[in-house]
C-alpha cells in the first residue's frame, strides 16, 4: 500500500506548538557562523551546537516534544522506547523530569557509555540482541502488557 509521505508532514502552527513546549527545558542553542567553512565552499554555513543540550543531542528536543504530551491519565502507565543512544537519552531524561517510569529498548553492542548514561536517568533499559530479535516486537509486547506510551525515534 503506497501511502503520500506529505500527509503527516507538520504545519508552521505545530513547529511553533512544539517549540512552546520545549521552551525553558531544552537548552535554546546559538547559531554560530562557521567562517572556515564559509571560506572552502564560498557561502556561509551555521552550526547549531546541539551537543550542548541536557543529554548531548538533539533528541532530547523531539523526545519532550511527544512525552510533554501524553494525557495525564495514561502517564502512570509510562513510556517505551527503542533506540541505540540518543533517542534514548532523551526519553529517559524527559521522563525522568516528569515522574514517569521508561523503559528502553536497546541493543546489547550498542555502546556501553550510552546504555549506562540512559540507566543514570532513571530509565530500565532492556537489551536485545539485534540479529536475532525485533526492537520492535519488544516494544509492542512491553506496551501491550503495561499499556505504555510508544515514544518512536
Amino acid at each position: 500500500m503506497i501511502t503520500d509521505p506529505l500527509r503527516d508532514l507538520p504545519t508552521f502552527a505545530d513547529i511553533e506548538d512544539a517549540a512552546q513546549r520545549i521552551r525553558g527545558v531544552t537548552v535554546h542553542t546559538p547559531l554560530l557562523r562557521y567562517e572556515v567553512l564559509d571560506k572552502a565552499i564560498g557561502a556561509p554555513v551555521w552550526i547549531k551546537p546541539e551537543t550542548l543540550q541536557r543529554t548531548g543531542s538533539f533528541k532530547m528536543r523531539g523526545a519532550w516534544n511527544r512525552i510533554s504530551r501524553i494525557p495525564d491519565a495514561d502517564k502512570p502507565k509510562g513510556v517505551v522506547a527503542f533506540s541505540s543512544g540518543n533517542h534514548a537519552q532523551g526519553v529517559a531524561e524527559s521522563a525522568k523530569i516528569l515522574g514517569l517510569k521508561a523503559t528502553i529498548v536497546m541493543p546489547s553492542d550498542a555502546p556501553r557509555a550510552k546504555i549506562e548514561s540512559t540507566k543514570r536517568r532513571g530509565a530500565e533499559v532492556r537489551l536485545y540482541d539485534r540479529v536475532n530479535e525485533s526492537r520492535e516486537a519488544i516494544a509492542a509486547e512491553l506496551v501491550a502488557a503495561t499499556g505504555a506510551t510508544t515514544v518512536r525515534p
